[in-house]
């Protein structure tokens, strides 16, 4: 049965900032593989799931939720996952060494889609079943996907700050890795949905922070310095938010400071529900990785042959947070 492009949201139990205990988390070489070859069925099937990097809390949210995914619901599915780094080289060579050790399939979650692509194609052309996620890696011939849709993550939280941040106002944007699918589409959300129609807002500075909480922390000092009127942080994604808002935390003039973000972390949604951070947009990784091991076992077993998915992008404010904040504490992503 063909897959829906939409569904619930549902929330996981493994937590978004932590480390990735009992994950087997690997930093090195996929290795111990069975050769590789034409398809047939089989009692067992080895996964590879490259990560982008579990310095980033939500790729370590992900890694999470794909390892109890398979656990729980995928007997027949071996899931080793394999640490990035946030690292291009050391990406591509897991990837590399993913085809060369001859997986089932191979699950990335790319750092920089462009400089994955020939990897990625290589893998589909052994004839490795291939899936790209958060984000996907578009325009390769014979390739699978399970993301969101970047651009109306960002377009919700866009629209919605259109008459929150105030005229004449003066905003920082925070991007994430240089050339992520992501981080580009959540950008053009925001110029076309905001900038293009709110001509009085300037930005007064911009910069990559690679989707990290220190490296955000780090430009939003200097920039509040350089800039002592700064009426909002506009970011790609809540962990580089919650870095800028850390960064001006008790400074005279940013009290007021209004800050969006993407992802709905268990973090930015205590920092909406406090009214600390204005916006965000869900983007749920257990709802991720059951689409993901879905997709992966289906290809497998022949059930589906090609498969591209897209998760939903709930706007999350201070009105609606209580919900989220409670659906986390439930799920034991909040401790109370």
């Amino acid at each position: 049965m063909p897959m829906p492009t939409r569904r619930v949201v549902l929330f996981g139990a493994a937590a978004a900032a932590v480390s990735l205990a009992g994950c087997s988390v690997t930093v090195g070489n996929p290795s111990s593989a069975q050769s590789g070859g034409s398809r047939a069925p089989k009692d067992h099937y080895r996964v590879a799931y490259i990560a982008r990097a579990q310095a980033d809390s939500f790729a370590a949210w992900l890694a999470n939720e794909m390892k109890t995914e398979a656990a729980t619901n995928y007997k027949d599915i071996g899931l080793e996952v394999f640490d990035g780094q946030a690292d291009d080289e050391v990406e591509n060579k897991l990837i590399e060494n993913a085809i060369a050790n001859g997986y089932d399939a191979i699950i990335i979650q790319a750092n920089n889609g462009e400089a994955q692509r020939p990897y990625i194609e290589e893998s589909v052309k052994k004839g490795i079943i291939t899936i790209t996620t958060n984000p996907r890696v578009k325009n390769i011939d014979g390739s699978n996907s399970v993301d969101a849709k970047p651009y109306d993550q960002g377009g919700v939280v866009a629209k919605y700050a259109l008459d929150k941040i105030p005229q004449g106002a003066n905003v920082v944007v925070l991007m994430g890795p240089p050339g992520n699918f992501h981080s580009d589409q959540r950008r053009k959300a925001w110029d076309e949905i905001f900038f293009a129609k709110r001509t009085d807002v300037k930005i007064v500075a911009q910069n990559p922070a690679n989707w990290n909480k220190d490296e955000a922390l780090k430009l939003m000092e200097d920039w509040s310095l350089a800039h002592p009127k700064i009426d909002a942080i506009v970011s790609m994604n809540d962990n580089m938010a919650a870095g800028a808002l850390e960064a001006v935390k008790g400074k005279a003039g940013f009290a007021n400071i209004l800050s969006f973000g993407v992802d709905g972390t268990p973090e930015a949604t205590l920092l909406v529900q406090s009214g600390k951070m204005t916006a965000t947009a869900l983007q749920n990784a257990k709802e991720l990785a059951q689409l993901n091991m879905k997709a992966v076992h289906d290809l497998l077993t022949g059930k589906e042959k090609n498969v591209n998915v897209d998760i939903g992008n709930p706007l999350i404010t201070k009105d609606s947070a209580d919900q989220y904040v409670k659906l986390y504490k439930d799920a034991g992503l909040i401790k109370s």
